[in-house]
């Protein structure tokens, strides 16, 4: 059985579909006025485990995954300013121009990663006529108030708001009333604005309520997820940061609209990686690390998505550029063992292979234990019970749920340059001519290559 941690109940709980072979999972997607961070596409690597691990359990999967491309405040809690016009005006281009450009951009990181494309990509600005019949049916219940020329949804009505997040009612009131005087509860939030807290929105849209406005942040997800997985499914992502506020809006406003309880059976969420100071890496800080800087300093994306895999999603993740060469080295060394077995065949031990996928499965399926399934794939690569065809059938087989891209592993091939140097390094060494030995290994070296001094002369390696 699958056991994951709901952060609702903020226990781990036995998995138990709505539906008895079909999931519905719902993920919170980028607001794309940036590129994504690192720190992001840990986000997306954990969900694509979520959903490699439902998959080798034999669920069908239904995976919607929203865009956020409408400008909303860069605070959840409707402050600060527009996000995508903050892009648009970084960069000189419309607010359509950057969700386009970095929609695109956060697509071609998550190939680099091997992350599977959700089903459905919904894009916000699809949604609107969603998003206003969803704030419709809430004011049609009672939970909405209009102030100040904008849509509210009136916590005071929900008995168990902020149930998820345990909020402490009572506190942090008097300091967000006096940044919005026209809620009437300190938690209320915004549902739809005809009037900006800021002085230009370029994205704006007719709606009932008056002039032309724009979406609250939060109402978008609950609309979308709704339309394509119906007014109750089984699970929904994000970061931990989404949990006091986005999050808990959410089912807030899905549960007043929908009338189902719970909204959605389980929450999973993910912790942060930080870097330096145990600090979160943010779009507007200085530690801002995209995939492209990790490929600009030598490395794959395939190297980081097995960085994320060493440490448990609910956990912090520790960035540094040492503990991605110790990813990158042990990824490397697990591709050469497959390069190295793959081509063996032989007569199949089902019996052992069995006792290994089940130890696999145990881990994968206790909230997904991605360190204690490498630990398990390392085992298998040093048992001699085994032959390397059936280590080779098992390695393909954890890697439906790691992503690693094991079953299309192939030999680099040296390009003849190399081979003209480490031969030409090969004749220095014969002749004792050190100086230049060292510089030609340098120059392999500058070409992406190590050169290794071996019996039968030298061997050569991606660096």
């Amino acid at each position: 059985m699958i056991k994951l941690f709901n952060t609702l109940t903020r226990k781990k709980e036995g998995f138990a579909p709505l539906h008895k072979d079909s999931i519905g999972l719902y993920t919170c997607g980028p607001t794309v006025y940036h590129y994504a961070h690192i720190g992001n596409l840990r986000a997306y690597l954990f969900e694509d485990t979520l959903r490699r691990t439902l998959l080798f359990n034999g669920f069908t999967v239904k995976h919607v995954m929203n865009i956020t491309d409408v400008g909303h405040l860069t605070s959840d809690a409707d402050e600060g300013e527009d996000k995508m016009l903050k892009g648009a005006k970084r960069e000189k281009k419309t607010p359509w121009e950057i969700a386009e450009y970095y929609t695109d951009a956060f697509k071609r990181d998550m190939k680099k990663l091997h992350i599977l494309e959700p089903t459905i990509w919904c894009r916000a600005t699809d949604h609107i006529t969603e998003q206003i019949a969803m704030i419709q049916e809430l004011e049609k219940k009672g939970f909405t108030y209009v102030a100040g020329g904008n849509v509210y949804f009136d916590t005071s009505k929900l008995k168990d708001y902020g149930k998820m997040a345990k909020l402490d009612l009572s506190k942090e009131g008097k300091a967000r009333v006096e940044k919005d005087s026209n809620k009437k509860h300190p938690h209320d939030f915004v549902l739809w604005f005809t009037k900006s807290k800021f002085d230009e929105q370029a994205m704006k849209w007719k709606s009932p309520w008056g002039k032309e406005g724009y979406p609250g942040w939060h109402i978008e997800c609950s609309a979308m997820a709704s339309k394509y997985l119906g007014n109750q499914f089984d699970i929904h992502c994000g970061g931990i940061d989404h949990i006091p506020i986005h999050h808990t809006n959410e089912i807030a406003q899905s549960e007043a609209a929908f009338g189902k309880k719970p909204w959605v059976k389980y929450w999973l969420h993910n912790e942060f990686l930080v870097i330096g100071d145990q600090e979160k890496m943010a779009k507007s800080g200085d530690n801002f690390l995209r995939l492209k800087t990790i490929e600009d300093k030598g490395f794959d994306p395939l190297d980081y998505r097995y960085f994320c895999l060493t440490a448990h999603y609910r956990k912090p993740l520790m960035f540094s550029w040492e503990a991605m060469e110790s990813a990158k080295n042990s990824r490397k060394k697990l591709v050469e063992k497959v390069l190295e077995i793959k081509a063996v065949h032989g007569q199949d031990n089902k019996k052992l292979q069995q006792r290994y996928l089940d130890s696999f499965m145990t881990a994968v399926n206790d909230d997904l234990n991605t360190p204690q399934a490498l630990a398990v794939m390392w085992d298998v690569l040093k048992d001699d019970e085994l032959g390397n065809h059936d280590k080779y059938l098992l390695m393909l087989e954890f890697d439906r749920v790691f992503g690693l891209e094991l079953g299309n592993v192939q030999e680099e091939k040296v390009p003849a340059t190399v081979k003209k140097l480490a031969e030409e390094r090969l004749l220095a060494r014969k002749k004792k001519d050190w100086k230049k030995s060292d510089i030609l290994r340098d120059e392999i070296s500058t070409l992406g290559w190590i050169v290794e001094d071996n019996e039968k002369g030298y061997g050569l390696r991606k660096r």
